[in-house]
């Protein structure tokens, strides 16, 4: 089987427990793993803070933007160019009020104000999947490996996920971006970025 059949299986099977989960528990481990990071020194330390607008099968990131603007950090989402497969982040100010949906459901604001990369201290990563060491697997249109290996971005990714997102082990291919540490409904794990590169 090869890594991208073998990933092709891996996703076929975090979506199916994923859709199985029911809203209350969603609702509360979302709660719990958003907790978990707000009361991280890397969440404290940040000052403008890269959200995803969730969809309804992921963790929600709601509460987290929420926090930000109470503590008076800049928060910044993913406005998506689809034709070429590039993420710009720009400012939002409301989690309501001018957005739209595109892609393949996705969120995104309609405008807003682009923040350059180097500006960005806190990157939070949806993913289908993630392994105990820092790797993820997406949707397969490697957004946020593209996003995340920019030499300018020299912030840090966390990845935000449900305790049943988490699997032992996923493919790795070259262009995999791992994580600097991972967010989950049962607490933290960190990572040393600088080691996986080298």
């Amino acid at each position: 089987m090869t890594d991208q059949t073998n990933k092709s299986a891996i996703r076929k099977m975090l979506r199916e427990g994923l859709a199985a989960m029911s809203l209350e528990i969603r609702h509360q481990k979302s709660q719990s793993a958003c907790s978990f990071l707000i009361h991280s020194p890397e969440f404290a330390a940040a000052r403008v803070v890269m959200l995803y607008l969730s969809t309804p099968h992921e963790v929600d990131t709601a509460p987290l933007a929420l926090r930000c603007w109470q503590e008076g950090k800049v928060v910044v989402v993913p406005k998506v160019s689809w034709d070429q497969r590039h993420m710009l982040p720009v400012e939002i100010t409301s989690l309501t009020t001018g957005m739209t949906t595109t892609g393949p459901g996705v969120r995104e604001p309609i405008a807003g104000k682009p923040i350059p990369l180097d500006l960005i201290n806190l990157v939070v990563v949806p993913g289908l999947g993630f392994t105990p060491h820092g790797h993820r697997i997406g949707r397969g249109m490697g957004f946020y490996d593209r996003f995340l290996a920019q030499p300018n971005f020299s912030g840090l990714s966390c990845g935000l996920a449900f305790d049943e997102q988490i699997i032992q082990d996923i493919p790795v291919l070259d262009h995999d971006m791992p994580l600097g540490m991972l967010v989950t409904d049962r607490g933290i794990r960190r990572f040393a970025p600088d080691l996986i590169r080298s």
